[in-house]
C-alpha cells in the first residue's frame, strides 16, 4: 500500500490533467445535440480503463448510449469488485448563472474548499468520482499490489433514468458476477466528517398538461369567461401539499416506513448547523413536513416537488394572452416501503380526478426508482469504513440522503449483491445546479482510500 500511495503523490498533476479533459467533454444525455459528444465520452472513459491497465474493455452498445466495461481478473478465488459510474451529465441550464464555463474547468478556491475546487458540468456528479475509481486502479496496477478482482461498469444514462442499464444487466449476468458493487455517487458530511451513505430515496417523475382553448387567447377579449390553463395548473399543484407541506395523494403515505424514534435521535447526532445550512443557500428559513427536522425531511420522508413549469408567453415585454396550455415537470422522492410504480399510480388517479371540466388533463410517467437501505454489518459495508478512518483518521458516520440512485436497487435484484455507497462529494457542491463543483481535496482523497477498500475487503472475506 506504501508503493499505492506514493504512486499517487506522484501523479497528481496527470490525475487532475486528465480529469479536466473529461469534463471538457459536454456529455449531456437528455439533449440529442450532445450525442456525438456523449459517444465520445464513453470512447475517453475507454480509453482510460485501457491506459490504467484493464483488460477486455469495450464499449457496449444499448438502445440508447452505450456502457463501458472493463475488468481486470487476477484470481477467481478472490473476492470480485464491480465499480459502477456514470459518464453522463445533467444539462447546464440556466447558462447565464454560470460564472464561468460549464465544460470549461476552472480551478477556484471557495470557503468550503481552500484547497480549490474544479468547476465544470459533471465535476461532481459523477466524472469526477466515477474517475477516482479509475485512477485508484490505475495506481494499484501500477503498484502491482491489486488484492481483489476488478470489474467496471461505467454507463452514458443515468441522468435520464437509465433505462437501458438493467436490460444491459439482465443480458450480462455471468459478466458482471460479483461480490459487491462499488459506488461513489454520494456524499460525505464535510471534509472534517467522514460519512457512508446507506440509505437512499426512491422515485417517481411525471410529466403534466393542462389544455385549455384549442388556441392561444386574447386575454381580454376572453379572460374570465375561459380557463386559463396556467391558473388552473397552479391550483392543482398547490393543492397537492396542505399547511403543514404534508403530501395530501390519498393512498400516497401507506406504504412509508416510519423510522423509530431512537434511530430519528442517533440521525439528528450528525454534526449539522441549521444556521450554515440557510447562510450556504442564502434562505431565511426553511420548510418541510411539519413534525421533522431538516435533516429528517431530506432523507427519511418523501417530497413532491415541482422541478420546471412553463405556459404562455415568457418573451421581453408584455403580450395580453390566455395561453392554450401549461405544462409542469414533477418529482416525489419515496422512502422505503414505497413503489415507485405505485406513487406514480396514484399521482396519475388523483392528478386527473382534480382537474375542472374546463380543461383536459394528460400526465405522463418518466422514470422511477426504488429506495434503498444497506447494512452495516457486512465484510462490504466495514471494508469501506476502516478506509475512510484510515485516509480521514476518523470513523464514518452511517447517513441517508435524500437523492435516488435507481440502479442501487436493480443490482440487489439482478445480480443479487449489495452496493457500497463510498460517495466524497459535498452536499453543497451544486450538484445539478449552476456552478456545480468538486474539490480537490475530495478528489485526491477518494483515490488515495479507494486502494484500502481493496486492501481491507479482501482481508475480511478471506
Amino acid at each position: 500500500m506504501e508503493k499505492v500511495q506514493s504512486y499517487i503523490q506522484d501523479n497528481k498533476q496527470k490525475f487532475l490533467d486528465e480529469l479536466l479533459d473529461l469534463l471538457r467533454i459536454p456529455s449531456v444525455s437528455a439533449d440529442p445535440k450532445y450525442k456525438e459528444d456523449v459517444l465520445k465520452t464513453a470512447d475517453f472513459v475507454a480509453n482510460s480503463l485501457k491506459e490504467a491497465g484493464a483488460d477486455n474493455v469495450e464499449i457496449c452498445p444499448t438502445a440508447g448510449y452505450p456502457i463501458v466495461y472493463g475488468e481486470k481478473i487476477i484470481d477467481p478465488s478472490l473476492p470480485t469488485v464491480l465499480v459502477y459510474g456514470h459518464y453522463d451529465v445533467q444539462p447546464p441550464d440556466p447558462m447565464e448563472l454560470w460564472e464561468s464555463g460549464p465544460f470549461e474547468p476552472v480551478i477556484k478556491k471557495t470557503k468550503l474548499h481552500p484547497d480549490g475546487a474544479i468547476f465544470a458540468r459533471g465535476a461532481c456528479d459523477d466524472k469526477g468520482q466515477a474517475y477516482m475509481h479509475v485512477k485508484a486502479f490505475e495506481a494499484m496496477i501500477k503498484s502491482d499490489s491489486l488484492p481483489c478482482n476488478v470489474k467496471f461498469m461505467i454507463e452514458g444514462e443515468e441522468e435520464v433514468g437509465s433505462d437501458n442499464l438493467g436490460i444491459f444487466c439482465k443480458e450480462n449476468t455471468e459478466k458482471l458476477s460479483c461480490d459487491v458493487v462499488l459506488i461513489s455517487d454520494t456524499s460525505i458530511i464535510a471534509n472534517d466528517v467522514p460519512s457512508i451513505t446507506v440509505g437512499l430515496r426512491g422515485l417517481s417523475y411525471v410529466e403534466v398538461e393542462v389544455v385549455g382553448p384549442n388556441r392561444d387567447l386574447h386575454s381580454g377579449v376572453y379572460g374570465g369567461a375561459v380557463a386559463n390553463p396556467i391558473n388552473v395548473l397552479s391550483k392543482m399543484i398547490a393543492s397537492l401539499q396542505d399547511e403543514n407541506n404534508h403530501i395530501t395523494i390519498p393512498g400516497f403515505y401507506d406504504d412509508v416506513l416510519e423510522v423509530s424514534a431512537e434511530d430519528r435521535k442517533k440521525m439528528n447526532e450528525a454534526p449539522h448547523s441549521e444556521e450554515q445550512y440557510k447562510e450556504d443557500l442564502d434562505i431565511a428559513a426553511t420548510q418541510g413536513e411539519a413534525g421533522f427536522t431538516t435533516i429528517e425531511r431530506a432523507s427519511i420522508r418523501p417530497t413532491l416537488d415541482v422541478n420546471g413549469i412553463w405556459g404562455g408567453y415568457i418573451g421581453e415585454g408584455a403580450k395580453t394572452v390566455l395561453p392554450s396550455k401549461a405544462n409542469a415537470k414533477i418529482s416525489m422522492r419515496l422512502v422505503p416501503n414505497q413503489d415507485s410504480h405505485t406513487i406514480t399510480e396514484l399521482f396519475q388517479k388523483h392528478f386527473e380526478s382534480i382537474a375542472p371540466d374546463s380543461v383536459k388533463v394528460t400526465v405522463k410517467p418518466h422514470h422511477g426508482g426504488e429506495p434503498v437501505v444497506t447494512p452495516t454489518d457486512t465484510p462490504e459495508y466495514q471494508a469501506a469504513a476502516k478506509a475512510m478512518e484510515k485516509t480521514f483518521g476518523k470513523k464514518p458516520i452511517p447517513t441517508r440522503e435524500g437523492g435516488s440512485i435507481p440502479i442501487v436497487a436493480l443490482f440487489e435484484d439482478v445480480l443479487g449483491v449489495k452496493s457500497v455507497l463510498m460517495g466524497f462529494g459535498l452536499n453543497s457542491d451544486a450538484i445539478h445546479s449552476p456552478n456545480e463543483h468538486y474539490g480537490l481535496f475530495n478528489y485526491y482523497k477518494g483515490i488515495e482510500t479507494i486502494p484500502y477498500f481493496y486492501q481491507y475487503y479482501a482481508e475480511l472475506k478471506k
